[in-house]
């Protein structure tokens, strides 16, 4: 099974891990719809909804730029109609969209909780619900959702706890829709990896250049990704997926190509959040 032809709607994909995974799939010729804020360029950040469309049709597919904030119901509610008057229909939803910050309690500003629980669990949430209808109708439908398992450890829970709330609401707002729509043959699914990745949210928010160095190229977000979404709906889903068990059950056994910097050993790569 490829994504030749298969529609997905993504949340974010300006840039990084979203934008690896649209052009994954646009190599097998797949249609691309996405809906980000970003319409001009950013000071610090590369990428638009525009640059990102032009990248998905030379990689060989469709694209469908769409600028949108999935805090907004009417945004979200155009987006998935305007996706499916122009490629007839919705196979894949991916919630890449994601807002960190992971300041404790006391330092976390409100308004940066609100944003955390829109962006992330509501947005994730109402994206989804919007396009069910379509996905029901689709041969292979999946929802993957870029979040982590369900790590009642201490050491998660009380880290960067608002921080924490986020990225487990998205992944509880998956798992419920998988058993949901189970019966309707709807997949849903998240998937986390085992080290950092070379993003901007790394570079910025996380540890800076030196973490980058040590990080693992978004590529080996989408491969995993591909192959989850390659899977058969019905039997594939309700799992909080790892992006190297994936890619181990695929036949991968080098990771070494993914190093963001060549030549680094894997036991130096700085491990992701929420895994012990």
């Amino acid at each position: 099974m490829t994504l030749a032809g298969k529609t997905i709607l993504m949340s974010g994909g300006s840039r990084g891990i979203g934008l690896a995974i649209a052009l994954r799939a646009a190599r097998d010729g797949a249609n691309i719809a996405l809906i980000a804020k970003t319409d001009t360029p950013h000071p610090k950040l590369e990428g638009t909804v525009h640059s990102a469309a032009e990248q998905i049709r030379a990689a060989g597919g469709q694209a469908l730029p769409i600028v949108g904030d999935v805090r907004s119901d009417d945004d979200i509610t155009g987006a998935v109609l305007t996706t499916q008057g122009e490629f007839g229909g919705i196979d894949i939803v991916v919630n890449n969209a994601s807002v960190i910050d992971l300041s404790g309690s006391l330092e976390l500003g409100a308004k940066k909780y609100d944003l955390m629980q829109d962006v992330n669990v509501r947005g994730t949430f109402m994206l989804s619900r919007a396009a069910i209808p379509m996905l029901q109708d689709a041969e292979n439908p999946h929802i993957l959702s870029l979040s982590p398992p369900l790590n009642l450890s201490p050491k998660w829970l009380g880290a960067h706890t608002g921080y924490t709330l986020a990225k487990y609401g998205m992944t509880m707002a998956t798992l419920g829709l998988a058993a949901e729509f189970a019966e309707a043959g709807v997949a849903a699914n998240t998937l986390w990896p085992r080290t950092t990745i070379a993003t901007a949210a790394v570079q910025f928010a996380l540890g800076g250049d030196r973490m980058m160095k040590v990080s693992r190229t978004p590529e080996i977000y989408a491969d995993a990704a591909y192959e989850v979404l390659c899977r058969p709906a019905r039997g594939y889903s309700g799992q909080t997926l790892i992006v190297e068990d994936v890619l181990e059950d695929a036949g991968v056994t080098d990771f070494s190509a993914y190093a963001a910097t060549p030549g680094t050993p894997d036991s130096e790569l700085f491990p992701d959040i929420f895994l012990d």
